[in-house]
């Protein structure tokens, strides 16, 4: 990414609408600033909906933004951070959030990237079972939004959604910058009320409306307060960049039925997955993260013989008592992408390949093309949307799939919850 001179808001006006944010329906919200005024400008819309819907919203704020004017002298700096807690304070009440009590680092301002650890255990703490992070940008172009961004999406939980918000972007980067991630954005819309209030509150923020001491310009200009003035919104998702740990399965499967597996839709999912398969019969079928073995009940009527492994010993233990009757079926613990073995007539991968990192799918994408006997087919069904704790989306891996060259398409189904593929080896 290049950083040049300012970029004025028409600059970026043809920006074409983007998916909706997907991650509202959370109870549980950390939100983490550089400095006092980086949540309101980037997010504020965002948050006064997720409040209104009754959402817990803790705030980290990680320094008091007292060296925006860097030649002032230390007692001009303590007065600056001071004024500028108030006011983030009087802007949390304009927008409706006074139940949210910031929780201030008080780092130093423009000195992030020397407190990056301590930061992390700050956010750690706050967010702790949080299921929505909201967090600057770690590419935007200035270095404590870098540092607040990686602390805070290091901080995060697993099963949390991280989104960013970017600050400087607007007006230090080209709209056509090859660097932005537009794959990974979405934006909320504001309504007329919402983007009055996040108006009102951003002039709260006088300290960086008003020239500095020494009478430098302020911060937040005009031109710089245009990009803040959108009917929009827009944050990019982080995800993971690690396999999701077998700790966050073991997590889930503390519940008895965490994947509602009898409900329809995941019925309703495994028929339509079992109908794509273009063979009535399969002789030997291997099915990675089983879970509780839904599917492979369904999969044994369709094959001689089901080698399904999981990594997780209480999934496996409820899939044996509902396999019990089957001497066809084969469980073990197991994971991927090692445990793939063949030669198979069939590999069965469902809900598990978005998990792995990208060393790991590519591991495994190959040695499942490995495993396949001739004229060996693959099943491929996963949840399209992003899954909070997952490297990747279920379009994505799908994609994968098809592109793997290896492998040739046989079938594709598509539906706004769900892709199902069935590839055969070349």
């Amino acid at each position: 990414m290049t950083t040049g001179p300012f970029h004025a808001e028409d600059g970026w006006h043809d920006l074409a609408p983007l998916p909706l944010f997907p991650a509202e329906d959370v109870r549980r919200v950390c939100v983490v600033a550089a400095h006092p005024d980086d949540e309101t400008l980037g997010v504020s819309g965002l948050i006064q909906r997720l409040h209104a819907r009754g959402a817990e919203i803790r705030l980290v704020v990680a320094t008091d933004g007292e060296a925006a004017f860097p030649d002032s002298s230390a007692a001009q700096r303590r007065e600056l951070g001071a004024r500028r807690r108030g006011e983030l304070l009087e802007a949390l009440r304009c927008q409706g959030m006074d139940d949210v009590e910031p929780v201030w680092a008080g780092l130093p301002d423009s000195a992030l990237v020397d407190h990056e650890s301590a930061l992390t255990d700050v956010v750690r703490a706050v967010a702790a079972d949080s299921e929505l992070c909201l967090a600057p940008w770690p590419e935007d172009p200035h270095p404590d939004h870098q540092v607040a961004g990686r602390a805070a999406f290091r901080a995060a939980p697993l099963g949390a959604h991280r989104w960013a918000y970017p600050i400087w972007l607007w007006h230090r980067v080209a709209p056509d910058d090859p660097a932005i991630p537009w794959s990974r954005a979405a934006e909320v819309r504001l309504d007329e009320a919402s983007a009055a209030v996040k108006a009102k509150a951003v002039q709260v923020f006088r300290s960086q409306l008003e020239p500095g001491p020494s009478g430098e310009e302020p911060i937040l200009t005009p031109e710089v307060l245009e990009h803040f003035a959108r009917d929009r919104e827009i944050l990019f998702h982080q995800p993971r960049t690690t396999s999701t740990p077998v700790s966050r399965f073991e997590t889930l499967y503390r519940e008895p039925d965490p994947w509602t597996m009898d409900s329809w839709y995941e019925r309703r999912k495994r028929m339509v997955a079992l109908a794509a398969l273009p063979r009535e019969r399969y002789d030997f079928a291997v099915e990675p993260a089983c879970g509780t073995g839904a599917l492979t009940l369904e999969l044994a009527r369709r094959c001689d013989r089901v080698h399904a492994f999981d990594p997780v010993p209480a999934a496996l233990s409820v899939a044996r008592e509902r396999l019990r009757s089957l001497s066809t079926v084969e469980l073990s613990v197991g994971s991927l992408p090692g445990d793939v073995r063949g030669p198979a007539d069939l590999v069965v991968l469902s809900e598990i390949l978005y998990y792995l990192s990208e060393a790991d799918l590519t591991a495994t994408l190959d040695r499942t093309v490995a495993s396949l006997g001739p004229d060996g087919q693959v099943l491929a069904v996963h949840w399209r949307p992003q899954a909070p704790d997952a490297p990747h989306h279920g379009l994505e891996v799908h994609e994968r799939l098809r592109a793997h060259p290896g492998l040739r398409s046989l079938v594709t189904h598509s539906e706004d919850d769900f892709l199902v593929d069935v590839l055969e080896r070349r």
